[in-house]
C-alpha cells in the first residue's frame, strides 16, 4: 500500500485478535507500510506464528511482534498498552479487534453463552479503550479503531447475541468520537460485512452448554443467504484506507454498505427480509428435516 506508507510509517499500533483473520491482515499491511505493530491474541501459537511469517516479508522500516493477551483481563491490557507506549514513546493506533461469533436460536442460549460473548466482544473493547484513551489524551493524539460488524448496523436474525455486542461497540465508538476529538484523539468503528476468515468456520466453544439445535457455522449461514465473503487481504487494504481518512463508521465491503443504507431508508422492508431469512435458515440449517 504505497499510498499509505507515508502516514503509517514509524507509527505504533496494537492489534488485539491479531493472530489470525482481520487482525493479522491489518497488522501485515501496517508493518509493510513502516509501522511498529504489536499483534496480541489469546492463541499464543497463532500470534507468534503470524508475527514470524510477517517479519520474513518486511523491509527494514517496519516491525512486528506477537504477544499473548486475553482481552477480558483489564490489567493485562493496561500493562501491554503501558509497555508499548513506554518503549515507543507513543501509542498511535489501538485496534480493539478481538471478538467471537455465536449463532443459533436465541431461546437456546444460556446465561453462560451471553456472558462469554459479552466478555470478549464488549468488555474486551472497553478494556482496550480504558487502557489506551487516557494515554492518547495525555500525548495529544492517537486513533482508536473498534471492530464492530455490519451486524451492529443491521441486526440479523439467529445471531442476536453477536449483533447485540456489535451494536454496543458501534454505540461506544460513535458516542466517544466527538468527545475524543476535543483532545485530538480519533475514534472509528470498523463494521465488516462477510470477510473470508477462519471465524466463519468456528463452532461455539466446546466448554459452553450444548444447544438442542444443530450447530451452524457463519459460513453455512452465508452460503444459505448466497453471500460471498470478501477476501481478507482486500478487506484490510480498504479498511486501513478508511482509517487514514478518519471515517467514523468504516463499512466494508460494498454489499454491507448497501444493506446499511437500505436499513436506514426502509426499516420495515429490512424487517420483512429478515423474517424470510429467519424462516429459511431455521428450516434448512437449524432444524433440517
Amino acid at each position: 500500500m504505497p499510498d499509505q506508507s507515508g502516514s503509517f510509517a514509524n507509527k505504533t499500533a496494537i492489534i488485539t485478535g491479531g493472530g489470525s483473520g482481520i487482525g493479522r491482515a491489518m497488522g501485515e499491511h501496517l508493518a509493510l507500510a513502516g509501522a511498529h505493530v504489536v499483534l496480541a491474541d489469546i492463541d499464543c501459537e497463532a500470534v507468534e506464528g503470524a508475527a514470524t511469517q510477517i517479519r520474513a516479508t518486511l523491509p527494514a522500516a517496519g516491525s512486528v511482534e506477537g504477544r499473548w493477551l486475553d482481552v477480558r483481563d483489564r490489567d493485562a491490557v493496561q500493562s501491554l498498552v503501558d509497555e508499548v507506549r513506554t518503549r515507543h514513546s507513543a501509542l498511535d493506533f489501538m485496534f480493539n479487534n478481538a471478538g467471537i461469533s455465536m449463532g443459533g436460536p436465541t431461546h437456546e442460549f444460556t446465561g453462560e453463552h451471553w456472558d462469554r460473548i459479552i466478555d470478549v466482544n464488549v468488555r474486551g473493547v472497553v478494556n482496550g479503550v480504558v487502557a489506551a484513551y487516557p494515554c492518547m489524551i495525555e500525548q495529544g493524539h492517537g486513533h482508536i479503531v473498534n471492530t464492530a460488524s455490519g451486524a451492529g448496523l443491521v441486526p440479523p436474525p439467529l445471531v442476536v447475541a453477536y449483533g447485540t455486542t456489535k451494536h454496543a461497540v458501534v454505540g461506544l465508538s460513535t458516542g466517544l468520537r466527538p468527545e475524543a476529538a476535543l483532545h485530538g484523539v480519533r475514534v472509528s468503528a470498523l463494521c465488516p460485512g462477510a470477510v473470508d476468515t477462519a471465524i466463519l468456520d468456528r463452532l461455539p466453544d466446546a466448554d459452553l452448554p450444548a444447544t438442542a439445535s444443530a450447530p451452524v457455522t457463519p459460513r453455512d449461514y452465508l452460503a444459505k443467504m448466497r453471500q460471498r465473503p470478501i477476501d481478507v487481504d482486500r478487506f484490510a487494504r480498504l479498511a486501513l484506507r478508511a482509517v487514514l481518512r478518519n471515517k467514523a463508521l468504516i463499512v466494508v465491503p460494498r454489499s454491507a454498505k448497501s444493506l446499511w443504507y437500505l436499513q436506514r431508508m426502509s426499516p420495515a422492508l429490512v424487517e420483512r427480509i429478515s423474517r424470510s431469512m429467519a424462516r429459511m435458515v431455521t428450516k434448512d440449517l437449524v432444524r433440517p428435516a
